[in-house]
């Protein structure tokens, strides 16, 4: 999934970093607690968050997140804005609770239409089972 998907399933608005939203995603990670991001986030994961801070701009840059999703309808003040687009992490707010948000990207995530070696596998796996 890309970043403009996920702007479009969650009507978000793109608060800075619209150059970036061509980056694919693999993962969503939804939390509040910093310290859950730092020990679970990894590959070309977005942030769902709650937080407002500076704190969650620092920690999307250490853990190489590939952008921030503000939820609820919160934004960040302007500073916060601007050490996004200088560290280039895409920021977007969107309207959507967490649970609704991770719930509709999920959907959209496992709606994609898969790669011909993906359906090979899971086949594989299948007839492994019977």
């Amino acid at each position: 999934m890309k970043l403009s998907e996920v702007v479009h399933t969650l009507q978000a608005e793109v608060l800075c970093g619209e150059e970036w939203l061509d980056c694919e995603i693999d993962t969503i990670c939804g939390a509040d607690l910093m310290s859950d991001v730092l020990a679970f986030a990894t590959g070309r994961t977005i942030l769902l968050t709650g937080l407002t801070n500076i704190q969650v701009v620092r920690t999307a840059f250490l853990s190489d997140l590939v952008g921030i999703v503000f939820i609820r309808g919160k934004k960040p003040g302007a500073d916060i804005i601007a050490m996004a687009a200088e560290k280039g992490i895409p920021l977007m707010a969107t309207a959507y609770p967490m649970y609704e948000a991770c719930g509709r990207l999920y959907f959209r995530q496992t709606q994609e239409p898969k790669r011909c070696g993906d359906q090979v596998e899971r086949q594989s796996k299948n007839f492994a089972r019977v």
